[in-house]
């Protein structure tokens, strides 16, 4: 089941073409990872999918219908999670922000909403947090806090925009181990530079440099090279397959891409 659907995407700011004929279909709990370079049009697009922006040629879909039908069913996670460290908010109360269409502000939030956020604070670990001050965690503890405001909403499909940028390595690795237990249930899309998320943990990768390819690398030992290492994949062949020069049309004359969209088997 696609639940998102894009077809003939072009999108402009005034007559500066950002995305130009972007095709993509997206599964029901794939992992899809979005790279490409700065300025490429990666945060155009989820922009695009959120219904943030509106789409001008082409169309989305999100489970059907048009993006500001199915907000509900996306949550997102935006990419600086930076925040004045001095102000008095705690934990619960950031993750109660996600009960944005719920909230009533006069007379605070209910015994269920509560009992949601520290469930969603539960499946990111960080329960024993709620009471904190959110200036007072680090930058992965921060960021698994965002994420479970997002999942406060029950989202379908998860979105996050660099989601390990500033974070430690040991953070990075936490975070991404958390995204893979989450795709589980739902579909996860993450926006990002970090070449382990698609040696690892992406199953469907999209390079957008204006234009969109796709790739299937979830058969990652056919897709990389082991040098005889069955957990180490190439990073240096990957890096050369994603040059600017060979994933921009997915031309099967001068791409090393095959036409069905996955990367060729290295011999």
């Amino acid at each position: 089941m696609n639940v998102i659907e894009i077809r003939n995407l072009t999108f402009a700011y005034d007559k500066d073409i950002v995305l130009e004929n972007v095709n993509l279909d997206v599964e029901e709990k794939d992992f899809l990872a979005i790279i490409g370079p700065n300025g490429g049009g990666k945060s155009t697009l989820l922009k695009l999918i959120l219904g943030v922006n509106k789409v001008q040629k082409g169309s989305i879909k999100v489970f059907g219908e048009a993006p500001h039908k199915n907000l509900s069913s996306i949550g997102y996670v935006p990419q600086n999670t930076n925040i004045n460290t001095d102000f008095p908010i705690k934990v619960i109360e950031v993750v109660l922000m996600g009960h944005v269409g719920e909230k009533r502000p006069l007379f605070g939030y209910g015994k269920d909403e509560i009992a949601c956020a520290m469930g969603a604070l539960s499946q990111v670990g960080m329960q024993h947090y709620a009471q904190n001050k959110i200036g007072s965690l680090s930058g992965g503890q921060r960021q698994r806090v965002m994420i479970a405001r997002a999942l406060c909403a029950h989202p379908r499909i998860l979105i996050l925009d660099e989601p390990t940028a500033s974070i430690d390595t040991k953070g990075q690795k936490e975070i991404y181990e958390l995204l893979r237990l989450l795709n589980k249930e739902i579909t996860v899309i993450v926006v990002s530079h970090d070449i382990s998320v698609i040696l690892e943990y992406a199953n469907k990768a999209a390079h957008v440099n204006r234009t969109l390819s796709f790739h299937d690398i979830s058969d990652k030992k056919k897709t990389f090279h082991t040098h005889g290492d069955q957990d180490h994949f190439c990073e240096i062949e990957l890096l050369e397959m994603l040059g600017a020069d060979s994933c921009n049309t997915c031309n099967p004359d001068t791409d090393p891409l095959e036409p069905a969209g996955k990367w060729r088997e290295a011999k």
